[in-house]
């Protein structure tokens, strides 16, 4: 068999990846180890930014069905709100944090794929590939012992934190297990004191975060110290649950556990996403602390950035390079800005010490009363600041006047189609086009769209974000970087 794309890993990375290269008509095989989807709530918020990119496939609206909307996200210390970052003024078409359980994720994600005519195979595990010059020859095992031998132009590993595809390359997966150990309880509360946002309660003990999920279901994250010893204790029961509440969360009431248990936080990543055919995304590519809940979110815009590449290369419609040597360097970058700022943040809220803690929350209550600050701070939590202003598809002209600047999220502005919308991954001009859609068909939108500013003109990539950002009129500047994609 002779496939475009082979996606191991069916997770809502591998998920996200195998729709969007199906939806852009590159033949794709997806296949997992396990016999089913997971049934685990696991990650559980999808930001403003991933609902955006989804919405170009018409899959966010399908996810937004499935989930709860919030709109804050609070810091309590000592009985008292210290921090309140509102989520609701964030210019996006989905102003919120939504919150969807990762078994919930991926059915919606399974049932938009199928959409497209594919299915994940399942109780298929990639044992082995050989990556060539031309294609990669995987070996695939079925539940039965059953081996065969799969030829693909591209091998995508989205397959976890214990990846065979990064093993398979041997690539390190540099970083540490922290020496914290922290409880995960889903369960049902009452008396919350703001049920219907996130709520960060630093303690002289340890931080407790309550995410709600439904009206009356919530996630609780709780630091318990150190590791002690080197053995795996039993899952935490109620009783360990409330007396957290009890100590931390004053009033609030905890019943019918649905998912308890401990865990540890790793922070490790690869230095490279790409070794010639072979790309990683998602876990397999990088882990870090849940602080934020990132990880989800960065692994599915890991894979909106790669598809839309490969279709293009996939397609002959574009050169390998610099397209495909992109992803590595956007993503990577990425991942580092993601694991350093989840790791202060878990930092910040693991501190110990009542000196250092006092220093702590009277910082926070001050810098975060300025507007400007919390408006960066939201920017930066619904992944809306993510940005690739080094890449090299990131053209700094001469001539760039005023944002957005190349590299940066596009404006979304209400009533028009979504970059990167339909079968083809598409280039959009915002600015008159002249003969440019003519001379790179297949690659531009013939419709060109106003100019963000009336001086300006731009180039949106397939993925919303800014290729070139130039002078009005200026198309030899739009023309070059076209020319750099597809020249022979």
């Amino acid at each position: 068999m002779k496939i475009d794309v082979l996606v191991a890993g069916a997770g809502p990375v591998g998920l996200a990846m195998a729709s969007e290269l199906a939806r852009y008509g590159v033949s794709v095989w997806i296949v997992d180890k396990a016999a089913q989807r997971t049934d685990k709530s696991k990650a559980l918020v999808v930001w403003p930014r991933t609902l955006e990119l989804m919405d170009r496939s018409g899959c966010g609206e399908k996810l937004i069905a499935a989930g709860m909307r919030v709109t804050g996200s609070n810091v309590f210390a000592d009985g008292k709100e210290i921090v309140h970052i509102p989520l609701d003024t964030v210019e996006s078409p989905h102003p919120y944090a939504l919150m969807l359980p990762q078994s919930e994720t991926e059915r919606v994600l399974d049932e938009h794929l199928n959409g497209f005519g594919v299915q994940v195979e399942r109780n298929v595990e990639l044992v082995g590939f050989v990556a060539g010059d031309d294609c990669v020859t995987s070996t695939l095992r079925h539940s039965d012992g059953r081996e065969e031998t799969v030829e693909s132009s591209w091998l995508i590993g989205c397959d976890g934190a214990h990846s065979a595809v990064r093993h398979g390359l041997g690539m390190q997966f540099i970083g540490d297990t922290l020496q914290s150990e922290w409880i995960l309880a889903d369960v049902h509360l009452t008396g919350v004191p703001k049920p219907s946002e996130v709520s960060v309660i630093w303690h002289a003990e340890g931080v407790l975060v309550i995410f709600p999920i439904t009206n009356d279901r919530y996630r609780i994250i709780a630091d318990m110290g150190e590791i002690q010893g080197d053995t795996r204790r039993p899952d935490p029961t109620l009783e360990e649950v409330q007396a957290i509440l009890d100590q931390r969360g004053e009033g609030i009431r905890a019943s019918d556990p649905i998912w308890l248990s401990y865990f540890h936080i790793n922070e490790r990543k690869v230095k490279d996403y790409r070794a010639g055919r072979v790309f990683l995304a998602g876990d397999a590519a990088h882990i870090h602390s849940p602080a934020g809940g990132q990880g989800m979110n960065t692994g599915v815009q890991d894979a909106c950035n790669l598809a839309w590449k490969l279709a293009l290369v996939s397609r002959g419609l574009c050169k390998e390079e610099p397209l495909l040597g992109s992803y590595s360097i956007e993503r990577s970058a990425v991942g580092d800005m993601v694991l350093e700022a989840a790791g202060k943040t878990t930092a910040l809220a693991i501190m110990r010490g009542g000196v250092k803690q006092a220093i702590r929350n009277h910082l926070a209550s001050l810098i975060f009363g300025f507007g400007p600050v919390k408006r960066m701070a939201a920017n930066v939590a619904t992944e809306l600041s993510i940005g690739y202003p080094k890449s090299p598809l990131s053209v700094h002209s001469a001539h760039e006047l005023e944002k957005p600047a190349a590299g940066e999220r596009a404006p979304i502005r209400e009533g028009e189609v979504p970059v990167g919308a339909g079968t083809v991954p598409l280039f959009v001009l915002c600015g008159e086009a002249q003969d440019l859609p003519g001379r790179y068909a297949g690659i531009v939108d013939a419709d060109f769209r106003k100019p963000f500013h009336d001086d300006g003109l731009w180039l949106v990539r397939p993925d919303g974000y800014v290729a070139v950002a130039t002078e009005r009129g200026n198309w030899a500047e739009v023309s070059a970087f076209l020319d750099q994609l597809t020249a022979a």
